[in-house]
């Protein structure tokens, strides 16, 4: 069975498309996605309704992102609403052809809504941003989980388990491999890559939104190819 995770999506679609078409997500496979789904890409709803139709291929495993959290929390607050746009809300309110809610499918909000704060597997754990390393999964702040970027110094979680997050963009391209920790945001939203790990082995496949591929492995550590 393979394990994938996939980095901060962020409205790239056709990025999406390409690690789709590349690794045929099917039976057995699960498909962790660490979060922020929404805004600064163009495309948010084509990337919900792609999400929405792996669900039927595939075990897909939607983590919350702290985009999901603004969105979902414009909707009802107008300080939000302004606040949301500002980071990027504009481009997904532009990709649902409105400059309000009442075009977003009651499907996509059941998907926001649906979203998860962590996922547990046998040898590693899948959050959106960090962790507190001392405290349980279950134990964590909103504010670690979802907005705290990654600091100079990352120390192994309690659980013995290795961390699989985004949030922190890495502009060159390039996730970040610090043995008990992996940061796979490599900043599709700003001409850099979606990245696609197999957390099983370490390869890697990314692909950004002019269509293009690469690959490479954690374990080699080298430039993707």
């Amino acid at each position: 069975m393979r394990q994938f995770a996939i980095g901060d999506i962020h409205g790239c679609l056709t990025a999406l498309q390409v690690l789709e078409r590349e690794l045929a997500f099917g039976d057995g496979d699960t498909v962790v996605t660490l979060g922020d789904y929404v805004d600064r890409g163009p495309d948010s709803r084509g990337v919900i309704d792609l999400l929405l139709g792996l669900r039927k291929r595939c075990r897909l495993v939607a983590l919350r992102g702290n985009h999901e959290i603004m969105m979902l929390q414009a909707r009802d607050d107008r300080a939000s609403l302004l606040n949301w746009i500002t980071c990027g809300g504009d481009t997904t309110l532009d990709s649902y052809g409105t400059s309000g809610f009442r075009d977003v499918p009651g499907s996509h909000w059941d998907f926001l809504a649906g979203t998860i704060r962590y996922h547990m597997a046998e040898n590693d754990f899948f959050v959106h941003a960090n962790v507190r390393p001392g405290l349980p999964l279950e134990d964590q702040p909103d504010l670690n989980l979802f907005w705290e970027h990654l600091g100079g110094a990352v120390s192994p979680h309690v659980s013995g388990r290795r961390m699989i997050c985004g949030h922190t963009p890495q502009k060159s391209g390039l996730p970040l491999d610090l043995g008990h920790a992996v940061c796979i945001e490599t900043w599709a939203c700003g001409d850099g890559w979606l990245t696609c790990l197999e957390t099983n082995t370490g390869m890697y496949w990314q692909a950004n939104q002019q269509g293009d591929l690469r690959r490479g492995s954690l374990k080699q550590g080298s430039a993707p190819t």
